[in-house]
């Protein structure tokens, strides 16, 4: 498990060993390590731990029996036992069962095990913890993988982390780039899909939401209004839809709408997003070009590396950084972070060349840094190896 990873593992050790009465809420895509750092923890020797995987059909009566167990195994044991929950979301009504059974232990004083629940699901995960579990819990969400990650456990390079992104599951299949191809739609987009979006709200177009994200991930690192989007998409409804359908994609840790930078929220709500894919292989494999033939064409290629640049500040972004785009005329800069009263301007110039708006940003912020990624300065190469912070002042 490398550093990065390693931290969940380290942040979660700490909390169980410190709580006696604890629920730990980890969430995050599809594929990053979340049963990985669970493994780890159950064979870590403070702990004993109970796994077990809710399934469709599941009702809360397997929560009860789940949870007897737990408690048996923790009247034999002299370690910390851990009852962990995966795709806990597919069982109805699942938070209002928890807290019961939660309360219930620590009125009376038999909460004997620690409670960590897992799912790739973190906006159904959220809303049961928000409506039931308010008080009770902490989360953590993992991202997707960075390529300082990638590079350490599978000494990827830079032009293959922005060709076939930063799912682990898939790395094996790089040499194969039909079978790589096969596993990122099915294994993975269309899992996610299915099992992730179409369960966290009644969607009446399935179809239409399909069809957003496959536009999405072809134009990802491209500003697409939603009146354009309506007119390439046949039943699409109206923009109030569009945007929803977004909303969900993002959550699902697929597809993300960036908003543009602006002081007033109003500004930002009625933007235009910017199209972001969470995992450059998302993109690519809408893309019809290999891996040899994207490096050769230069203008999808520059293309595709800004878009992995935004997906590496989303690996990274977190609570603290709030990361959007700007444009005024024909001036633009590809990504703003914001970090408290600080700001970063960043313009990816690779394998094309534009009019950088860099100028234009900084007279209308003056306080703000700039940092333009080409040859001359930084290249987007380490930038990528780098977390995002450390380009802040102080």
């Amino acid at each position: 498990m490398v550093e990065f990873k390693r931290h969940y593992f380290t942040q979660l050790r700490h909390r169980l060993l410190e709580k006696e009465c604890f629920i730990q809420l980890i969430t995050g895509p599809r594929q990053v390590g979340k049963t990985t750092v669970v493994r780890q923890l159950f064979a870590d020797a403070a702990f004993e731990g109970v796994y077990v995987v809710a399934e469709d059909g599941d009702d809360t009566s397997r929560l009860d029996q789940w949870w007897q167990r737990a408690a048996i195994v923790a009247a034999k044991s002299n370690r910390r036992v851990v009852l962990a929950i995966d795709e806990v979301q597919k069982i109805p009504q699942w938070s209002e069962r928890i807290k019961r059974l939660y309360d219930e232990a620590r009125f009376n004083q038999t909460m004997p095990f620690a409670l960590v629940l897992l799912g790739s699901s973190h906006w159904l995960l959220q809303r049961g913890t928000t409506e039931s579990l308010a008080g009770r819990f902490e989360q953590t969400y993992m991202s997707h993988w960075t390529f300082s990650e990638l590079k350490e456990a599978f000494d990827s390079t830079p032009e293959q982390y922005v060709y076939f992104g930063a799912y682990p599951g898939s790395m094996g299949f790089r040499s194969d780039e039909a079978r790589w191809a096969e596993y990122i739609r099915n294994a993975l987009i269309e899992t996610t899909i299915t099992k992730d979006v179409l369960l966290m709200t009644r969607i009446d177009k399935p179809a239409l939401l399909r069809r957003v994200f496959e536009l999405g991930a072809r134009y990802s690192a491209q500003t697409v209004s939603y009146t354009k989007m309506l007119g390439q998409l046949q039943d699409a409804g109206n923009t109030v839809t569009l945007a929803h359908y977004l909303e969900l994609l993002g959550a699902a840790g697929l597809l993300t709408g960036l908003p543009k930078f602006a002081n007033q929220e109003m500004r930002r709500r009625a933007s235009s997003p910017k199209l972001q894919v969470q995992n450059n292989a998302l993109m690519s494999v809408f893309a019809n070009q290999s891996f040899a033939e994207a490096q050769i064409d230069r203008i999808q290629w520059g293309r595709r590396v800004e878009s992995a640049v935004g997906a590496h500040l989303l690996s990274h972004a977190g609570s603290d950084l709030e990361i959007s785009y700007w444009n005024e005329g024909h001036a633009e800069v590809d990504f703003v972070i914001r970090r408290g009263n600080q700001l970063l301007a960043i313009e990816v110039k690779s394998g094309h060349d534009k009019i950088t708006g860099l100028k234009n940003f900084s007279a209308k912020f003056p306080h703000a840094q700039l940092l333009q990624l080409d040859d001359r300065g930084i290249a987007w190469q380490d930038f990528i190896a780098a977390n995002p912070r450390d380009f802040f002042r102080g």
